[in-house]
């Protein structure tokens, strides 16, 4: 098993927890901060996907004008997590 608490940067959250197992599949992940309810149910919907889909699927989404988003910064929690 292994966790990761990403430092989120850009967004109203301030940090994204995951955790996946020994194949990179995601068995928690909590955002601290941000829009509770929407990142809830992301997070209920990432558990379970590899490492490499939560990139593929959240990667890039912007938020308004801004570069990045909640999504955007879990992907990028997910990407970190997977070098470990």
């Amino acid at each position: 098993m292994k966790n990761i608490m990403y430092k989120t940067s850009g967004t109203c959250s301030q940090f994204v927890e995951l955790e996946a197992d020994e194949n990179n599949v995601v068995t928690r992940a909590v955002v601290i901060g941000g829009c509770n309810g929407n990142l809830q149910g992301i997070c209920k919907l990432i558990i379970g996907m590899r490492l490499d889909e939560v990139k593929a699927k959240l990667g890039g989404i912007r938020c308004g004008g801004r570069p990045t988003s909640c999504p955007d910064q879990i992907a990028k929690a997910a990407a970190e997590l997977e070098k470990q």
